[in-house]
């Protein structure tokens, strides 16, 4: 039997409070669907008498796996390819340059999910930037779940999984087999930190970074809360590094202080003084 629209709306109040994401009309099955599993995980036999626990103020145990299983965490190996091939072409060379004196690099990747696009940069530095093994390389990997930031720090993957976008070449050099999938290897697992961070409450202290990935995550949020991110981003951000965005994304009539910058056949934006003075050249 689907939830009731009170029920519904009491979902999309909790998931919009926790987490900014908005349910829009209409996706009343999705909750459905989602929740079904973690009623079966606290023996709870429906979906809506888990809803009416959560109600309850001795039952707040149950808020954060709900706005686990309703956050979005679609993720593939090089998803889009295009900002990747951006970062092998054109931005990691360009901040090897800029950073030459000091030997260090931080990349952050927000929503990061189960690790696919952090760990995409490991392998990527690891296979086309061999003198980054004697820098400082920082990836932080950010999520508002635990659970799939428990299943990152893992660093297994099923067949299905790798088969999604994964090069074989990378496949065969950076992982090995066991019995639950696939594994990375420790040198590609120990390059990247994973941390919890909910973009939307006050953050904890972030490294100043040299890129940041914040893709496909804006997408769910309203307008207030992507212009407080985008400012946020900027705080954290080097004056001369990169954003990087979903394809859908943008900084238009969100944030002035960035501008528009393309390599290849990606886009990038930068901080303003940056952008206009230290563009990369299309590729």
């Amino acid at each position: 039997m689907s939830i009731t629209s009170q029920e519904f709306d009491f979902v999309r109040r909790l998931i919009s409070t926790s987490s900014g994401i908005t349910l829009e009309d209409g996706k009343e099955y999705l909750v459905d669907m989602r929740l079904a599993s973690v009623a079966r995980q606290f023996e709870i036999s429906s979906v809506s008498d888990l809803i009416a626990r959560m109600q309850s103020p001795s039952e707040t145990r149950l808020h954060r796996p709900v706005v686990d299983a309703m956050t979005t965490n679609e993720t593939s190996f090089f998803r889009d390819l295009h900002p990747f091939d951006a970062v092998r072409t054109d931005l990691l060379p360009e901040m090897m340059k800029l950073r030459a004196a000091e030997r260090k690099l931080t990349i952050w990747c927000g929503a990061s999910s189960t690790g696919q696009e952090p760990f995409t940069l490991a392998m990527l530095i690891r296979e086309h930037f061999p003198e980054l093994a004697r820098w400082k390389v920082e990836i932080v990997a950010t999520d508002i779940s635990g659970a799939v930031l428990a299943k990152a720090r893992e660093g297994i993957f099923s067949q299905l999984e790798v088969n999604r976008g994964l090069p074989a070449t990378y496949l065969i050099k950076y992982f090995q087999t066991g019995a639950k999938g696939w594994r990375l290897k420790d040198d590609i697992l120990k390059m990247v930190d994973f941390r919890y961070l909910n973009l939307i409450e006050k953050w904890p202290e972030m490294p100043s970074c040299d890129l940041v990935f914040m893709r496909n995550v804006m997408i769910y949020f309203k307008i207030e809360i992507k212009k407080a991110i985008l400012r946020k981003i900027a705080n954290v951000m080097r004056s001369d590094g990169y954003l990087l965005l979903g394809g859908s994304e943008t900084t238009l009539n969100l944030d002035d202080a960035y501008q528009r910058v393309p390599v290849g056949k990606t886009i990038c934006y930068r901080l303003g003084k940056a952008a206009g003075s230290a563009a990369p050249k299309k590729v």
